[in-house]
């Protein structure tokens, strides 16, 4: 026995009454992290399942909670945390999650149905998803301008509040109608026309007017394969969404001690001076390395066997420092350089010819003990610890191996 889809002619109401027709266990939900379910199949129900890009509805059978809403063929399975009894039941909705989708899905309708008649941009799937959702568009690029022309032009549409009616009809009844994308499907089909713009066949919930959207914010767009992604929210996600933006901007134009219309430029400001410290930390961390490593050197007496190693473990060191003054270390005769930094985990060890040893083969050796990843050149290798806090314990066993 097919289900009675009841949101079909009212996505508005919340509650109803239904025969239970099979509640089974589910004998998958055993390696389930909900715990055990059983599925249940009504005469009717309000509960929509995850279908066309707009996920399933939450709600209550009884006192069994509605943990997911799935199609079987022509039946509808409500999976549920607990046995629902048999007879006739009353079932509600979560309704914020299903306003929300109502929303959502209404929104997408009439921005599909801007962005294919302003612009030629057909869309080929869409997603709604826990903060935003998307719609892939076809065709050529959606410039800054056109997504701002699309929004306005949706934005205005929702201001005139115009009505959105369920109707139905055959593909070929629809089709001389003017239905924005034609379905290949046989017998009667239900269809959301959003007055004066779109006529589309949906089987999804929907808003009753375009007031009840309240606006929409396109929120970017990317390059996906050969379509693009546009990402936008509408109604009170919208409004959440604006909230938050005012909020991070006042954040940081306090932060950045500028008015927010000049946010750009402080930022651009802050931009110019960090490539510029930047290139100047380039050049001179060389010069710091070549002072530091004259002043280990200084202070490091050669072994018995006429080696000198110099051996730390540095905090916070930036790993073109670490390089830089390893090779800087590395050019004094017979010389050894074991290097690491205490945070990063960064390893360096590196000698000059005459010390005569192999740096690449001593790092594997520590790595074999203290676990990392690295390698090199006989007499330069580099590698980073699995743990900043074991650079000591490997710097004491490359000297032992040493």
């Amino acid at each position: 026995m097919a289900t009675r889809r009841l949101y079909y002619d009212d996505s508005f109401q919340d509650n109803f009454t239904a025969q239970v027709l099979s509640c089974v266990p589910l004998v998958e939900a055993e390696d389930s992290s909900l715990g055990p379910r059983w599925g249940v199949v009504l005469d009717q129900t309000l509960l929509y399942p995850t279908s066309g890009g707009q996920p399933n509805d939450l709600g209550k059978l009884s006192d069994a909670n509605v943990l997911d809403v799935q199609e079987d063929e022509d039946r509808i399975v409500h999976l549920v945390d607990r046995p629902v009894p048999e007879g006739r039941i009353e079932g509600c909705i979560h309704w914020p999650r299903r306003f929300d989708h109502m929303q959502q899905h209404t929104g997408q309708h009439l921005l599909s149905a801007v962005f294919q008649e302003r612009f030629g941009l057909i869309t080929v799937s869409f997603h709604l998803g826990e903060a935003v959702s998307t719609i892939d568009l076809k065709g050529p690029h959606p410039s800054p301008l056109i997504l701002e022309g699309a929004a306005r032009a949706a934005n205005a549409v929702i201001f005139e509040d115009r009505e959105i009616t369920v109707r139905y009809g055959t593909a070929k009844e629809f089709a001389g109608q003017g239905v924005r994308k034609q379905v290949d499907r046989q017998g009667v089909l239900r269809a959301i026309e959003i007055t004066g713009i779109d006529l589309q066949p949906c089987g999804g919930t929907h808003l009753r007017h375009t007031g009840q959207l309240g606006m929409i914010l396109i929120r970017g767009c990317t390059k996906i394969r050969q379509d693009w992604r546009v990402e936008f929210v509408c109604g009170e996600r919208a409004e959440r969404v604006a909230r938050q933006d005012a909020e991070l901007i006042a954040q940081v134009s306090a932060d950045l001690k500028c008015a927010p219309q000049d946010l750009h430029a402080a930022v651009e400001r802050l931009t110019h001076e960090s490539e510029s410290l930047a290139k100047r930390i380039k050049t001179l961390l060389p010069r710091i390395a070549e002072s530091d490593a004259a002043a280990l050197l200084a202070a490091t007496s050669p072994r018995a066997d006429g080696i000198r190693v110099v051996a730390e473990a540095l905090d916070n060191a930036a790993p073109d420092y670490l390089q830089h003054l390893a090779t800087a270390l590395a050019r004094a005769d017979r010389t050894i350089a074991m290097l690491s930094d205490k945070g990063t985990g960064n390893v360096v060890f590196a000698q000059h010819p005459s010390a005569a040893k192999d740096m690449n083969s001593l790092l594997k050796k520590v790595f074999e003990q203290v676990p990392g990843k690295g390698g090199g050149s006989k007499d330069f290798a580099r590698g980073a610890l699995a743990a900043g806090t074991n650079v000591a314990a490997a710097i004491e066993l490359a000297k032992t191996n040493l």
